[in-house]
Order: C-alpha cells, then structure tokens, then sequence
C-alpha cells in the first residue's frame, strides 16, 4: 500500500491505494469519480482520458503512484459550476454523442488537442482532417464521428472568445 498524494478537479486529495492501483480505478473506485470510463484496458478506445498536468492521459495506462504530485482533471472538473465547458455544449449542441460511453474521453482529448493547436501559434485553426486525425486514439461504436468532428471545431472557435475574453 501507497499513499498518493495529488489535486484532482482543484482539490487536494490523499488516497491509499495497493502499488498496483491504476489512475483510471483510483478516480472511480476511490475518489467517485465515475464519469472517467473503462473501456478496453489495453489503452486503445480513449474511453479513459483525463488530464494530468494539463496534458491527455489515457487513465488506465498510468500507475496511480506515477499520478503522485500531479493535477489532474477529469470530465468532472470541466464545468464551472452549472455553466458547461465550451466543448462540452459544443457537444451538446452539435449532437457529438450518442450513447454516451465514450463522450467523456472524447472530450477531454478534444480539450486537448484544441490546447495544444492555439499554443502552437497556428491561430487555433483546426480543419477536419487533423481532427480526424487527432482524435484516432478515440474509439466512437455509435456514431460516424462526423458530429464529434463538428462539435470538435465548433468548441475550439468558442474557446478562442472565451480565451479572449479572460
């Protein structure tokens, strides 16, 4: 047994956890937090995706231990209060879902991925085919991705107003 130490959603937690203990299974099965979802345990839907330091991290591939120290946000800690996240009402409003398992993952890679392109001083500017691309690591059984691909960009043009704004 370990105690790891991290801030999950901006509160400092501490949780003693079997070395073993995956990130993805400390958030559900310790800290409640039960919108990060499991889906293959072989890292490849994306079901799983939260972000540790600020980056996508696929849950169930890290080692709570190597979590340590760490913040991490998860799909729970994107809203503010009753106000969603601009991915996540880009979502709603574009219909990127369906079932409803892989949205969470979903999104949070798509937070990531709208991050990493404004930081890159491409001027925000994503286009469907480095969407698709970006978002391969994310498995969709329902949809054609074709809704999630708009609601991608969408989200990242509401994210630059409301980056602006701040």
């Amino acid at each position: 047994m370990s105690t790891v130490k991290l801030t999950v959603n901006g509160k400092a937690v501490s949780v003693d956890v079997e070395d073993r203990t995956l990130l993805v299974h400390l958030l559900r099965e310790n800290l409640n937090l039960t919108g990060t979802h499991v889906g293959c345990d072989t890292s490849q839907c994306g079901a799983c995706v939260v972000h540790v330091d600020g980056r996508a991290v696929k849950s169930c591939t890290m080692l709570a231990g190597q979590a340590a120290g760490s913040n991490v946000t998860t799909i729970e800690g994107l809203a503010k209060g009753d106000e969603l996240h601009p991915m996540q009402a880009a979502f709603r409003d574009n219909h990127g879902l369906q079932c409803g398992y892989c949205t969470p993952g979903m999104i949070m890679s798509a937070v990531d991925i709208v991050h990493r392109h404004h930081s890159q001083g491409s001027g925000g500017k994503l286009d469907e085919e480095t969407v698709r691309h970006e978002l391969e690591g994310n498995i969709c059984r329902c949809t054609g991705y074709h809704n999630i691909v708009k609601a991608v960009l969408d989200a990242a043009g509401r994210m630059k107003v409301a980056q602006a704004a701040e």
